[in-house]
């Protein structure tokens, strides 16, 4: 017997490639409404927050939400794309053939956006992710590429994702104008102590465990240790199954939790 069946999961919803189950927390459900307010206004929004937050969850249910008639979505990861890389991505994902010179992309790329708001009536929604990478030449061209008939108009929905160090590079001078053209700005602060019990009870019940196999003092000795950050929670639930699996126990206790917490410090 596995330690999923054993302690009465039918799978283990703390990691990853398995069903997700979405747990809206309040704060899940404000950034939500920011995001949607986003699309009405168009422009620029940004979304940070530190490392295991939840900001990719997020992020990835809301754009899974938006109509394809009406949106159209593209991701685009900047943590390795240079000027000309950014360029070239953001015209294949429009489906353009890249051209070399940025001048030429440029072009080319503002002129499918056209064509899918005023004549397809789409919007696109660029998802810009680990933009705390970004380097100053893309932030750059943002402005100047997004500008549609003498910066009247808003074509598109640019969303910038990243970690806190992304607001400490807009708040540079030499960003001003294009911060001024920032609709919705938010930072995920992470799960209060009620949050992260109901997000671990949610997972087990979203994963067929209707039981309360952690008991209080583990799941109070679990939500101080991981601080609010869903992806720690995640991290300490599933060594937590897999110590008590290995003591053959269907329970866990604050000690399981501890030596979870100790292992995971390790390692």
């Amino acid at each position: 017997m596995n330690y999923i069946s054993r302690i009465g999961l039918d799978f283990n919803p703390f990691v990853k490639n398995s069903k997700e189950i979405l747990t809206k927390t309040e704060e899940y459900k404000e950034v939500d409404f920011r995001l949607n307010i986003l699309l009405e206004t168009r422009g620029f929004g940004i979304l940070t927050g530190t490392a295991g937050k939840g900001k990719t969850t997020i992020i990835r249910n809301w754009s899974k939400s938006l109509n394809p008639s009406q949106y159209r979505v593209i991701y685009i990861s900047l943590s390795t794309l240079t000027v000309l890389d950014f360029y070239k991505h953001l015209a294949i994902e429009l489906g353009l053939e890249p051209a070399f010179r940025k001048s030429s992309n440029f072009r080319m790329i503002q002129g499918a956006i056209t064509r899918l708001v005023v004549e397809k009536r789409i919007t696109p929604v660029i998802i810009l992710d680990e933009a705390n990478y970004i380097n100053s030449a893309i932030l750059n061209d943002l402005k100047i590429l997004f500008n549609f008939e003498m910066d009247s108009k808003d074509r598109a929905i640019v969303l910038m994702v990243g970690l806190p160090q992304l607001n400490n590079t807009l708040n540079l001078s030499a960003h001003e104008p294009l911060r001024q053209r920032i609709t919705m700005s938010y930072h995920l602060k992470g799960l209060n102590k009620n949050e992260a019990k109901h997000y671990i009870l949610e997972k087990l019940k979203g994963a067929g465990c209707h039981a309360d196999i952690f008991d209080e003092g583990a799941l109070e000795a679990l939500t101080n240790s991981a601080s609010g950050v869903p992806r720690m929670i995640n991290k300490l639930c599933d060594k937590s199954l897999l110590i008590s699996h290995a003591s053959e126990s269907t329970r866990i206790t604050t000690d399981v939790v501890i030596k979870a917490i100790s292992e995971s410090e390790v390692g």
